[in-house]
């Protein structure tokens, strides 16, 4: 099933299918091997889902939620 990461909770996993976020951010992600095939978790999600703490490849990163909803998934 295809949805938005930003959809993710805490010990959920899924796959990157697409990163449709803007240039710079996609360019960052990509540095960290974020790519689509990775293998996602989602750790923590901060008050008011406002912060998600994600882990890949053996990485464990903080993203905004906002930034995450360009970012589809398979579970």
């Amino acid at each position: 099933m295809e949805r938005r990461l930003d959809g993710l909770r805490p010990g959920d996993s899924a796959v990157v299918k697409a990163v449709n976020t803007n240039a710079h951010l996609r360019r960052r992600l990509q540095d960290f091997g974020f790519v689509p095939g990775t293998l996602v978790s989602c750790r923590y999600l901060g008050p008011g889902r406002k912060v998600a703490a994600l882990e890949f490849r053996d990485t464990v990163v903080a993203m905004r939620t906002e930034d995450l909803r360009d970012i589809r998934v398979v579970c």
